[in-house]
């Protein structure tokens, strides 16, 4: 099978590529948007919107050249981080869950474009990075990192209690965007299956 891409298409990838690195780094550039001590992060909102409104293909090789960028040295990973070494990073397990929930969240919008199958697929694309990103971090900080005293799988589901109230939100707002944004912007994942080809 051979991809064929668009310039367009390359453009997406490369925007949503752009929108990743500002949304790890955002309370680095916006400090204001820490609240109670909890970072306002937007990856999340981004994986699921480019699953949502580019369509599975692109929307998961938008992650994929993401996580290649940074693993290859480019600063765009969580506190402009980079390199190979994030590879042992409790948190890595976050950065390939964007990659399965973009590709999850727009196979299911492929299939219908209504509005509420948008919020089910954003949530379900949210469901996915809670579920692969703790149980990584859980399973890291057992087998190879140094886990903090007392750590336990409970403490795990625990951290990430304080971001679930604006995850979920910022996870309906990507669907409802991508739901808005779709009709006016020509994505060859939905309107065409050209572009792959014996």
């Amino acid at each position: 099978m051979c991809m064929k891409f668009r310039a367009i298409d390359i453009c997406y990838v490369g925007l949503f590529v752009a929108f990743m690195m500002i949304g790890a780094n955002i309370t680095s550039l916006v400090p204001f948007m820490v609240i109670g001590g909890v970072p306002i992060t937007l990856q999340t909102f981004f994986a699921i919107l480019a699953g949502a409104l580019l369509g599975s293909r692109l929307g998961s090789i938008s992650m994929i050249v993401y996580a290649v960028v940074g693993l290859v040295g480019a600063p765009v990973f969580a506190q402009f981080g980079g390199g190979i070494r994030v590879l042992i990073s409790p948190t890595f397990g976050f950065i390939l869950s964007f990659i399965i929930l973009s590709y999850v969240v727009g196979r299911i919008v492929e299939k219908n474009q209504q509005l509420f199958t948008y919020f089910i697929a954003s949530i379900i694309g949210l469901v996915i990075n809670y579920l692969f990103g703790t149980n990584w971090m859980y399973f890291a900080y057992k087998l190879w990192a140094a886990a903090p005293d007392g750590f336990t799988y409970k403490m795990a589901w625990l951290w990430m209690v304080p971001p679930l109230p604006k995850d979920v939100f910022l996870s309906l707002f990507a669907g409802w965007m991508a739901h808005r944004l779709h009709k006016t912007i020509k994505i060859s994942s939905f309107h065409s299956k050209a572009n792959i080809e014996s």
